[in-house]
């Protein structure tokens, strides 16, 4: 793949649009997807938990309306879907309950898939649910085909890519012409009394019982951090537009807390294609 986007492209915050996270000591893009890896393996096994308390169940509520919105995606039966950065699977879960289309999974954080697969295991004893592949991959790097899904989809994970930009092209990559990106993320909420209240819980209580439940401080402190630095909707739509995502939109939830993201792959040619 070449470079198709000018990576010098600035976002309001004035960092770089390619850039991604950067945790807390990370020094480069190797440094900082090796330490977000680090830590979903550590909250891995109280992690569902943690994300129904803090988001007060909402996440249930989020993934559902996504699958809801993509339903007609989901409802053909030649369809073929990527729930990208998985986690334990709840996404991947929900668009397979909507219909026809068969999904995979990709993550990777080991202890997530392993999570993820045995929920997969227990859904298809207890009610015949389908079978979901859950692959081990960098989201940088998928081991698929050029044009292998119809949808790619992405929950509270792209935030945490090393490299925004080089997600954005990768997911191309691997869309067919005309396919459907739909990335579920946090976003800043605006100022007022409910963004303040927001960002009151988000930054001083939800870091404290993330702690306490998971163990792990620094991954409930790196939370709050990320949504800050991360793009505002509009933001994130421009850098979609540049990366060859047509349509591109946003729908905001929960008083603009959290957005959906969506776009079409253009079906011009768009750079070189690897």
């Amino acid at each position: 793949m070449g470079n198709r986007h000018d990576p010098h492209v600035s976002s309001a915050r004035g960092a770089p649009a390619s850039e991604g996270t950067r945790p807390e000591g990370a020094a480069n893009e190797t440094d900082a997807s090796r330490k977000v890896r680090e830590m979903f393996t550590q909250i891995a096994p109280r992690y569902d938990l943690l994300n129904h308390i803090l988001s007060l169940q909402m996440d249930r509520m989020w993934r559902a309306r996504t699958a809801k919105i993509l339903r007609p995606i989901l409802e053909r039966d030649d369809a073929k879907v990527l729930d990208l950065c998985c986690g334990t699977g709840d996404l991947a879960f929900a668009l397979t309950r909507r219909g026809k289309a068969r999904v995979w999974g990709a993550d990777f954080a080991h202890t997530m898939l392993v999570r993820a697969r045995a929920k997969a295991a227990e859904a298809r004893a207890e009610n015949g649910a389908r079978a979901i592949p859950f692959v081990e991959s960098d989201a940088l790097r998928l081991p698929f085909a050029d044009g292998s899904f119809d949808l790619v989809t992405t929950a509270f994970g792209f935030r945490n890519l090393a490299n925004y930009e080089a997600g954005l092209r990768e997911i191309r990559r691997v869309l067919k012409a005309g396919g459907t990106i739909a990335i579920l993320e946090f976003t800043e909420a605006k100022p007022g009394w409910f963004g303040d209240l927001y960002r009151w819980y988000f930054r001083a209580v939800l870091p404290k019982i993330g702690a306490m439940i998971s163990g792990d401080k620094s991954a409930y402190t790196y939370l709050p951090k990320s949504v800050a630095r991360f793009f505002q909707p509009a933001e994130l739509r421009e850098l979609m537009s540049g990366c060859g995502f047509e349509a591109a939109e946003a729908r905001l939830w929960t008083g603009g807390t959290v957005a959906l993201h969506t776009g079409r792959k253009n079906a011009g040619v768009y750079g070189s294609e690897e």
